[in-house]
């Protein structure tokens, strides 16, 4: 069931894509808001804080926030999957797997993942009907069994493994970086050779540390933006040369 707080910024979120709130313009008080929606003015705060994760909205001027952009943007806050993200937001998306199998590691698997044998796996994401992301998995050997089990065109992976055998994803580790896309992902994504895409490569494990997946996910350009809150005290941005590389 989809929390009061997420319908309110569902709609907020649709008035600002639309224009109903132009960038650079206001948001309404807290209290019109509340009335507007009849909502307390807590769970419309909380609604507001959504956006603003999401980079949709800014700091407070008094009472209100100020409309900073009107594209889709996903917040490091949390650790989220791609559809646990477009499903919080209203997004339609779907996913269906290109190609998969099983090969040995490469060094730099074997140490990332701690396993000599790997499930490699390319799906397609799309949003609203159109495809935005092409995903390049590689699961430990200990996952692969219950990864190949699910259906090719599993929406959200994170969910089915989560009720098929428990497994939480609990922490993340990101770079993010623009690269060229090759022919394979052009043609996925229905762009240019060589146009620009936003790439997010990602090692995630358990609770308990074990490494479950490595993936290279390649977003198109102007399809999805990222967001990342940080303040004086605490900054979980770190900038890194272009030449280190995180995997293959």
């Amino acid at each position: 069931m989809v929390a009061r707080y997420e319908r309110i910024a569902a709609e907020l979120r649709d008035d600002i894509v639309t224009g109903v709130h132009p960038v650079g313009s206001q948001l309404p008080s807290e209290a019109d808001l509340a009335a507007r929606y009849s909502a307390a003015r807590g769970t419309v705060r909380q609604a507001v804080a959504l956006l603003a994760a999401e980079g949709l909205v800014g700091s407070r001027q008094g009472a209100r926030r100020i409309v900073l952009g009107n594209a889709r943007s996903q917040s490091f806050a949390e650790l989220h999957s791609f559809a646990q993200w477009a499903r919080a937001n209203g997004y339609r998306f779907g996913g269906q797997v290109i190609t998969q199998r099983r090969r040995t590691a490469t060094a730099v698997e074997a140490a990332r993942l701690a396993s000599d044998e790997v499930l490699e796996v390319l799906r397609l994401r799309s949003l609203e009907g159109e495809p935005v992301l092409v995903e390049r998995t590689v699961y430990a050997d200990w996952m692969a069994r219950a990864v190949e089990e699910l259906p090719p065109d599993c929406e959200s992976v994170t969910r089915a493994l989560y009720d098929s055998v428990g497994l939480v994803f609990a922490y993340g580790e990101h770079l993010i970086d623009a690269v060229a896309a090759g022919a394979h992902d052009a043609r996925l994504l229905g762009v240019r050779r060589g146009s620009p895409l936003l790439r997010q490569r990602r090692i995630t494990t358990t609770y308990e540390g074990r490494p479950v997946e490595w993936s290279d996910d390649r977003y198109r350009a102007g399809s999805v933006a990222f967001s990342i809150r940080n303040s004086i005290g605490a900054n979980p941005l770190e900038r890194r040369a272009g030449d280190l590389h995180f995997g293959p």
